[in-house]
């Protein structure tokens, strides 16, 4: 028998100890030096087959002593193992060699096992040569183990092509690092399936090219040209390989992507699967699922879980479950296990606590921890605190820090406090800032400053985005302007106008619906128009009920109109004693028409100095007519 023999015989031989994962999923924790046992396994725990091979190599058979040794490591009987593979090693039988390796470096003799190793790499193990490979990393010997570990992954050895592939990926070179990651991940090493998902994943989130690789973000020839969403599919598609073979954070990530997507149900199968698997992140995730599906009691269990296993996330969500409960004292003790555990927002949800009990002092403080931490929603809040103790001197440069820290509401803010001081230039550049975030109210603001400059088509642009993300003023606005625009009414061909629904109506109705008084009454005033007389009255009285003066005129008109002039004056009434002057003149005709002059005249004087000019020109001319009627 050629004990030097190819690769494949001395798999079948058994003669290999198993390495400690040979699913690969240790990484750098793995045994060093140690392979796949193939059809070691089948025999390990068999009396019989033992006393076989030990009677055989007491015989001189090498391939017995080589099998009766790696048996023996593989159980953990050092001492019985190390005679026979010392023997089988004197005879020439690379697995010996490689499997004395292994056992010398458990004992403690790394540099004799490592002479052990090279012997059995140069004899063709690549087993041994992941192991010398290794060793000579943690040596500091990088070129000698990148030659080592590629003369064992060009073999197929799968714990060598991530060895490497970690190596080179340290040493800068991501596009190779990549190759050979991919290599151990299509063989089932299922942390190299990980790391190859997130590479994938950082160049779908960046959308860079494979031909420009950055730190931390691997890089293959196999992707070039492949789009981001390409990228990003691939990646799922290693999570679930790595997530299958129980990679629990690769589970987690999985989960994440899926609920992201919109996949709850199976995203939470995902979180399940790594929660089971002890990840706390994937337990806290679990419980939010569970919170937004309504099983309030489910999550509180996965979060306590996970608080309990140190996450601080999950322990501010217990917080906020108790704080919705009233139970404060609770929700202020799991805030303080947050912070504990390394969580700022901790600290930040104990001011909000504190805010709400009015504990401005304690407040302060919080904000204040969790703002020097970097939280910036803190620092804002600590701004509006100080702002509103009368401190803008204080509260500006805690508005900058969260706003430069990327917090939308702090850059609307420092907005409004610049706007306040007269300084709209100013005010205008966080204005812009922050509506280039979103920020509806910040776009609302820029839409104004621009109508008022006379840019209209940009001031469109902007109010859209605050109205389409619910704010009524910008509604209303941009219906204004969508107003000005609109032609006039075509003639119908039998004489009267010909109305149409238009946007500019529709964005009133959005902005009427939300309770904005002004858009209610345009709303009213463009469903009489088309004719829609019960549509209108709808838009008047709930203006007239939210106290719109103007509201209550019309609603009194179209009241009047339709023979119920009781009730139109009760609404005069109300609207002119809001000081509409229009609604004063109503009041006083209707007296008139009933002959009761003397509360007409009174009526008329009061439209009289209300106004406006056309009001007071005709009452003053009906107090003329009124006053005759009574002197004669």
């Amino acid at each position: 028998m050629d004990v030097m023999g190819d690769k494949g015989t001395l798999l079948d031989t058994g003669r290999f100890a198993p390495s400690v994962d040979p699913d690969g999923t240790a990484g750098a924790d793995e045994v060093t030096g140690a392979e796949a046992a193939g059809a070691a396994t089948g025999f390990v725990g068999d009396p019989v087959d033992e006393a076989g091979q030990r009677i055989a190599a007491e015989a001189g058979d090498v391939e017995a002593m080589s099998v009766l040794g790696a048996m023996l490591l593989r159980r953990g009987d050092l001492d019985g193992a190390e005679g026979p593979l010392r023997a089988a090693t004197a005879a020439g039988d690379r697995a010996a060699a490689n499997n004395l390796g292994v056992l010398l470096h458990q004992r403690g003799y790394a540099d004799e096992a490592a002479g052990w190793w090279r012997i059995a790499a140069v004899a063709g193990s690549a087993a041994a040569a992941h192991a010398l490979g290794r060793h000579l990393r943690e040596r500091g010997d990088e070129p000698g183990a990148e030659y080592w570990l590629r003369q064992a992954a060009e073999q197929g050895h799968v714990l060598g092509a991530y060895a490497l592939a970690d190596l080179l990926e340290h040493r800068g070179a991501n596009t190779e690092a990549e190759t050979w990651m991919r290599a151990a991940a299509d063989r089932g090493h299922r942390e190299a399936a990980f790391r190859l998902a997130a590479a994938l994943e950082r160049r779908g989130a960046d959308g860079a090219e494979p031909d420009a690789p950055t730190a931390g973000a691997a890089r293959s020839s196999r992707t070039a040209g492949r789009p981001a969403g390409g990228a990003s599919r691939e990646a799922e598609q290693w999570y679930r390989q790595a997530a299958a073979r129980g990679h629990h954070q690769a589970a987690l990530r999985l989960g994440e992507i899926l609920e992201r997507r919109g996949d709850l149900k199976e995203a939470g199968r995902w979180y399940l699967t790594s929660a089971k698997g002890g990840e706390a992140r994937a337990a806290c995730a679990l419980g939010h699922l569970l919170r937004d599906a309504g099983d309030t009691e489910n999550a509180a269990s996965w979060w306590l879980k996970a608080a309990r296993d140190g996450d601080g996330a999950a322990a501010n969500a217990l917080g906020a479950l108790h704080a919705e409960r009233g139970e404060k004292q609770t929700a202020a003790r799991w805030y303080r296990a947050a912070l504990d555990a390394g969580d700022v927002n901790g600290a930040y949800n104990l001011g909000l606590l504190c805010a709400e009990q009015g504990r401005t002092a304690q407040a302060e403080q919080w904000y204040r921890r969790a703002a020097y931490a970097g939280h910036r929603e803190a620092a804002n809040a600590l701004a509006v605190l100080l702002l509103g103790n009368g401190d803008p001197s204080g509260a500006e440069p805690w508005f900058s820090k969260a706003a430069e820290a990327g917090s939308v509401e702090a850059a609307c803010n420092l907005g409004i406090l610049h706007s306040n001081r007269g300084e709209e230039k100013e005010a205008l550049r966080w204005y812009e800032r922050a509506a280039s975030a979103g920020h509806p109210d910040a776009a609302l603001q820029v839409g104004v400053a621009l109508l008022r400059d006379g840019e209209e088509q940009e001031a469109e642009r902007y109010l859209r985005c605050a109205a389409g993300a619910g704010s009524a003023e910008a509604a209303y606005r941009l219906a204004m302007v969508l107003d000005r625009r609109r032609p006039p009414a075509p003639a119908h061909e039998l004489g009267p106008c010909a109305h149409r629904r238009t946007e500019c109506e529709e964005w009133y109705e959005r902005a009427a619906g939300q309770g904005h008084r002004k858009a209610q009454v345009r709303a009213g005033m463009l469903a009489a128009a088309r004719g829609d007389m019960e549509e209108a009255a709808r838009w008047y009285r709930e203006a007239a009920q939210a106290g719109s003066e103007s509201g209550a005129f019309n609603l009194g008109l179209l009241l009047a109109r339709e023979g119920s002039e009781a009730e139109a004056v009760l609404w005069w009434k109300r609207a002119a004693a809001a000081g509409h002057g229009g609604a004063a003149l109503r009041l006083a005709l209707a007296h008139a028409r009933r002959g009761e002059l003397s509360e007409g005249q009174r009526w008329a004087e009061r439209a009289t100095a209300l106004g406006p000019d056309k009001v007071r020109e005709r009452a003053a001319r009906l107090g003329d007519v009124l006053r005759e009627e009574l002197s004669a």
